[in-house]
């Protein structure tokens, strides 16, 4: 089969897709919830395969590996989407002109949506969730590292397509090639939308390659700032939440903030860490102070700021005002998620204000950074850019509108 016939064959399902009714697609979801369970066994077989290609080491391993539980997670928020509101054909806009003509303004889908992934087996199972549930067809191309467990995800979801008696193209999973991936994002008139979930490497490569529109999901260069009015116990709960609940993931924490005032909290801030054997890059003055009292301690270089660690390992910065802190963000974040630990409510403000970033945590870690977290039942990805959808992305986000037009005979002079 061509690449033409299969672009043309998925896009042929979105538009049989998008004049389903909520209630069929959202039963979908509901089974194939209960199926993921159901064939929990088929799919972690399938991972395990894929783990045995790649070094534990590996900072993408963790992103990588399925459990019973993760698989649990999944349906969970599967389960969730389904349960949401129908985000189509929603009156965004609804006026009359002078002249009598009404015009509506309603949410549609996008069409044809295509997503670019590394090694996040997860993204299989959240892309079609989204898409599904607000009318979208959904084109994927996977990483090598993964193709096991995304061609086990993909058949069991065309199965329940099958099952439900619905166009199984409406998933369609691209061969783990790089001449597919060029393909789909040359896919003018088929391909509505592309999304690049994975690396910088990745991002840029799809940004500066795509002749489809497409969303940068950037890597997530996280920062939390410890102010000197912040609270000692809650920015070590803080600090150890966002670093080490899963280093793997783009809202982890990379570097960690803190006036110069606080030094002296510095190895309690630190000593939970230590549980989890993340390694320190610290600047000359937090070196100073925690050289004795923390165990795995290195001195910063200039790469220490501004890199996604993905692992345990993170990065200090001693600042001496807010004000740098905030400079330190402007540089190196990579306007994705950032934190503040302060009790002082201007300081907040102020900082949320200032920083450009999708997401502002004031006294909350950045690992709330989360489809689900926020409501969303899933996510397509974590948007950095500001055209258009911002953060996570649900199923708003994943809609478009057009306007209607109603008149009565009225003609343009």
């Amino acid at each position: 089969m061509t690449m033409q016939t299969i672009f043309a064959n998925a896009k042929n399902a979105a538009y049989e897709l998008a004049a389903l009714d909520d209630n069929t697609r959202s039963s979908l979801l509901r089974d194939l919830s209960v199926a993921i369970i159901g064939n929990a066994d088929a799919i972690l077989e399938a991972n395990s395969r894929d783990l045995e290609r790649m070094d534990p080491a590996n900072p993408l391993y963790d992103r990588l590996q399925l459990t019973p539980a993760r698989l649990q997670s999944i349906a969970t928020d599967m389960m969730a989407v389904s349960k949401l509101p129908c985000p189509l054909d929603r009156t965004l806009e609804d006026r009359t002109l002078p002249n009598g003509l009404r015009l509506r303004k309603v949410s549609v889908p996008y069409g044809l949506v295509g997503v670019i992934y590394e090694a996040r087996p997860n993204v299989t199972f959240d892309v079609f969730s989204i898409c599904m549930k607000s009318g979208n067809g959904c084109m994927l191309k996977g990483g090598r590292d993964a193709q096991e467990t995304n061609l086990a995800s993909v058949s069991l979801i065309r199965k329940v397509l099958e099952e439900h008696g619905m166009n199984p193209d409406s998933i369609t999973l691209l061969d783990a090639t790089h001449e597919a991936a060029a393909s789909l994002l040359n896919a003018t008139g088929y391909v509505d939308l592309v999304i690049p979930r994975g690396s910088r490497r990745l991002i840029d490569f799809v940004r500066d390659n795509a002749k489809v529109p497409c969303i940068e999901t950037g890597a997530g260069v996280v920062n939390t700032y410890f102010d000197i009015d912040g609270d000692l116990e809650t920015g070590r709960r803080i600090v150890m939440n966002a670093k080490t609940r899963r280093v793997s993931v783009c809202n982890a924490l990379d570097c960690l903030i803190v006036h110069s005032d606080r030094l002296a909290d510095l190895a309690e801030l630190c000593a939970p860490l230590a549980t989890k054997d993340v390694v320190i890059e610290a600047d000359e003055r937090a070196f100073q102070t925690l050289s004795g009292h923390y165990p795995l301690l290195e001195h910063a270089t200039d790469a220490s700021f501004g890199t996604e660690f993905m692992s345990y390992r993170m990065a200090i910065r001693t600042v001496d005002s807010p004000d740098e802190a905030l400079a330190h963000i402007a540089r190196f974040g990579s306007g994705h998620s950032e934190s503040i630990v302060t009790a002082n409510a201007a300081t907040a403000a102020r900082f949320q204000q200032r920083v450009d970033a999708a997401c502002v945590y004031v006294n909350a870690p950045t690992s709330f950074t989360d489809g689900a977290q926020f409501g969303l039942g899933a996510e397509i990805g974590i948007s950095t850019q500001k055209l258009g959808a911002r953060g996570p992305m649900g199923l708003q986000e994943m809609t478009t509108y057009k306007w209607l037009i109603d008149g009565n005979g009225q003609i343009r002079s």
